[in-house]
């Protein structure tokens, strides 16, 4: 019997990246462990994204969009042009979650 290839898109993945994010710091993800939590190939993960350089931002990019309040606190205290960019009132919310 075929098995079904597993199909994963861009926003499953940065689902999983948020998630690891939490967890290991979103500066910690690496390309391996993301592909591990997403079931996917770390050669799938660097066709998507590219550099870790750019992953590292789509995982930014993912967090103000989706107002992920722990992963843009940890982009602002590493100073991350996209975090810096988002709107004051998300960005007061990420720091008082903090405390």
């Amino acid at each position: 019997m075929k098995t079904r290839p597993i199909t994963f898109n861009r926003e499953d993945v940065l689902t999983e990246a948020l998630r690891l994010s939490v967890s290991v710091g979103y500066n910690k993800v690496t390309r391996e462990m993301l592909a591990f939590a997403a079931n996917c190939s770390p050669a799938q993960i660097s066709n998507m994204f590219g550099t870790m350089a750019h992953l590292r931002r789509a995982i930014v990019s993912a967090a103000v969009h989706r107002e992920d309040l722990a992963v843009l606190a940890q982009a602002l205290a590493h100073n991350e042009a996209k975090a810096n960019a988002a709107n004051p009132d998300l960005k007061r919310r990420a720091l008082e979650a903090l405390l």
